[in-house]
């Protein structure tokens, strides 16, 4: 059989990028990475047969022309950026490139979340209740983004008190990530799990699902952890959720594969959310359960090929469970982080694989997306799978910079994860970080023999062993570019400054930021903009209290206190684009914090 395309322009960064060149090699397709400036000799370029450059993601005219002068005949979006960008579309139809997702006008339908509120209703669907007016819908409830989707442009309301806020920031977070600021309001169901059902929809009118996923794993509207099927999702509902995804397919003549979402409440009700129309994060947990390449059917579909499967094909075969690793500090809000990739591990063996976006020798930055790759396990039974889980989250070592690991380890062990049936609040609720104050005295005695005895380039040093008053230093430990040392102990990367090689007294534990005589200086954790101050000089705050926000990758973080005090300096202004380092303001104890 033919390659159904002679190449596919990539036009998307990181893992899904190279999934897409992936199965493009399978199919005997020639893949084509479109490639950022700042993103030139990445993984993408790297694995690509050809690559070009183009000075932004976000240019659907510039994308389409790049492609087709390179020689593409089709153009696959990925995900982010401008994977449902309803012009991209029509820039690849005016191009004459096949554009790998629904047509502009099925996108500029299920873009905006009113629209597609109005299309669920019509097919029959239920929507979740809700309005333009937040006094009718009731507390308490979700401001939400006309447009886009992800997870941005969302805040949760209360009471009415905080309505006006919550609409500023959803707002304003909207207008950064998709340009407009419209909002409206849908009921926030408390207790309800986040089920979403995967589509394939052929242009000749067939179409049909691969069962649901449970995406309620999640914090700030953010996916973390994903599994296929949804616990005590059975037989009987599992073909009501599929049978009106293909209804709302129906209704649009959508083309390709997508993703309708649903709320699922505590008494049984159901209720669509929106309709993702682009390859999804989680897809490979599908792939596992039933043995279907979703991107190669993807490319198949945009070539006009009929779908070769029905839906009596499609069975569920054990349990799959995704994990996204990523570069941010899930023990201090859930921060960005950044920096190179000294040395990666990634786990091996029956029913794991791994969707990875980055190799060592990488940088990561905090201009993109933080996803660094995608732990995905497969086992006969939920059980099997998270013990899977477990182990493969145990082998996985990223050196250089703080990743989510602490987290995703201490879900996996959650017993009420390992029940099944979290709902979408459940992590914002229980995630009670345990965050050190620095470098342990085992981190330091390994770095403190890295320093002396600098085994060569390799970083490898096999594993911490301790025993009884005997401590061996040969943990993992790499020098990074600043000089500093990274130690990979007690399944995290630590830091050891340079300064403090040899010096173990310097790191005697305190609340971070704390200097002597009680005095934080509180740093910018990531490049940005001071997107609001909380404080002014003289303030009294206390521990935990919001000081400023800070605006990064089109997200807003918030920067906390670290102890109870007073501002006796604000080094910013609202507004000002700040580096990592950054200092931002000075804070005194309200009593100097214990040095020891």
């Amino acid at each position: 059989m033919s390659p159904p395309f002679d190449c596919v322009a990539v036009a998307c960064r990181g893992e899904i990028a190279l999934r897409v060149i992936r199965a493009c090699r399978e199919l005997g397709i020639r893949s084509l990475a479109l490639v950022a400036a700042d993103e030139r000799g990445g993984i993408a370029e790297r694995e690509a047969d050809a690559a070009v450059e183009v000075p932004t993601y976000l240019d659907a005219a510039t994308l389409a022309v790049t492609a087709a002068a390179g020689g593409a005949n089709a153009l696959h979006p990925g995900y982010g950026f401008l994977s449902e960008s309803p012009d991209l579309a029509e820039a690849c139809r005016a191009t004459g490139l096949a554009f790998v997702g629904p047509s502009a006008e099925a996108l500029a339908t299920l873009g905006r979340k009113d629209a597609a509120r109005e299309l669920a209703q019509r097919a029959g669907v239920p929507v979740v209740p809700g309005g333009a007016d937040a006094d009718d819908v009731g507390y308490p409830l979700l401001v939400k983004a006309r447009a886009g989707g992800g997870g941005r442009g969302m805040r949760v309301v209360a009471d009415a008190s905080e309505l006006a806020a919550a609409v500023e920031a959803a707002a304003h977070e909207a207008a950064a990530a998709f340009g407009g600021r419209g909002v409206l309001y849908e009921r926030y169901l408390e207790g309800a799990r986040h089920v979403e059902v995967q589509i394939l929809r052929d242009a000749h009118g067939a179409g049909l699902h691969l069962g649901e996923r449970d995406c309620s794993l999640q914090r700030r509207h953010q996916k973390v952890i994903e599994e296929a099927p949804a616990p005590g999702v059975g037989r009987e509902l599992r073909g009501e959720l599929g049978a009106a995804a293909l209804r709302l397919a129906d209704a649009v003549d959508y083309v390709g594969a997508g993703t309708a979402e649903f709320l699922l409440a505590p008494d049984g009700s159901w209720y669509f959310l929106e309709m993702n129309a682009r390859i999804q994060v989680e897809h490979p947990v599908t792939e596992l359960v039933t043995s279907i390449d979703i991107v190669r059917r993807q490319l198949e579909i945009a070539a006009g090929l009929p779908l070769e499967l029905q839906q009596g094909d499609v069975l569920l075969r054990g349990h799959a469970i995704e994990a996204r690793i990523y570069a941010e500090d899930a023990e201090h809000g859930f921060l960005p982080t950044s920096g190179s990739v000294l040395a990666v591990r990634w786990p091996r063996g029956p029913g794991v694989r791994v969707d990875a976006g980055v190799d060592g020798g990488d940088v990561v930055g905090t201009r993109y997306d933080g996803l660094l790759a995608k732990l995905c396990v497969h086992g006969e039974t939920r059980a099997r799978a998270i013990a899977r889980l477990r182990a493969a989250l145990d082998d996985v070592i990223v050196l250089g910079l703080t990743t989510n690991l602490p987290l995703l380890r201490a879900l996996a062990l959650d017993p009420e994860f390992e029940r099944g049936g979290v709902d979408t609040g459940w992590l914002e609720r229980t995630w009670q970080p345990q965050a050190g104050d620095g470098p342990s005295p085992e981190a330091r005695a390994a770095a403190d023999a890295f320093a002396a005895g600098e085994r060569g380039a390799n970083p490898w040093l096999g594993r911490w062993r301790a025993g009884v008053g005997e401590l061996t230093p040969d943990a993992p430990v790499a020098r990074a570019p600043d000089g500093a040392l990274h130690v990979w102990t007690g399944g995290r990367d630590v830091r050891v400054e340079r300064s403090a090689l040899g010096e173990p007294e310097r790191h005697a534990r305190r609340p971070s930021g704390a200097a002597a005589g009680g005095i934080a200086r509180i740093a910018a954790p990531m490049p940005g903009a001071v997107l609001r101050l909380a404080v002014a000089e003289g303030d009294e705050v206390e521990e935990r209290a919001v000081l400023l926000v800070l605006e990064a990758m089109k997200m807003e973080h918030p920067v906390w206190a670290p102890y109870a005090g007073r501002i006796v300096a604000v080094e910013c202004r609202e507004g000002q684009q700040v580096s990592a380092g950054d200092v931002l303001l000075e804070l005194a104890a309200a009593t100097a914090p214990d040095a020891t």
